[in-house]
């Protein structure tokens, strides 16, 4: 699992103080920040460098989400093709799951227009991470309920 910690901006709210559910693929984007740099580790973003290319992307809105407080972005693999990587990626604020949604990413040359199959040392660095989504629905099952039991934890919902 990768993780990453956003400030929601004021800019990212509507008007009902909630953030707009736009925000989240940029988000989502911020979160493969670690997956992109097992491809591309130089970042370089050029038609003969860069490898990959998004083709499929959902979301599942689950609670709002709240300016005022940090969100951790959750970016896991749940799946690995002979060219392609499936992630899922969860956004979580005070100890409650927010929202999730699946990405499906290729291996792709640019140059050739033509997707590749990943090679193998990206693959094996990418196998280390991988997850179930039985695994990762039963830790966050656990994980929500032990937060609702913290009562130190702050709960935003109104």
């Amino acid at each position: 699992m990768f993780k990453t910690i956003i400030t929601p901006n004021m800019s990212d709210t509507d008007a009902l103080r909630h953030i707009n559910s736009n925000v989240i693929p940029l988000w989502f984007e911020t979160g493969r920040t670690e997956v992109y740099n097992i491809f591309n580790p130089t970042h370089e973003l050029t038609y003969k460098k860069w490898n990959l290319m998004l083709v499929r992307m959902d979301f599942n809105f689950i609670k709002p989400i709240y300016y005022g407080y940090d969100v951790e972005i959750r970016t896991y693999i749940i799946k690995l093709g002979k060219s392609s990587i499936t992630l899922l990626q969860e956004v979580w604020q005070n100890g409650q799951l927010r929202v999730n949604g699946k990405s499906v990413m290729i291996f792709f040359d640019y140059i050739r227009q033509e997707n590749k199959a990943i090679p193998e040392d990206i693959r094996n660095s990418l196998l280390k991470e991988i997850i179930s989504i039985d695994e990762l629905e039963e830790k966050n099952k656990k994980e929500i309920k032990n937060n609702k039991k913290n009562k130190d934890y702050e709960f935003i919902e109104r």
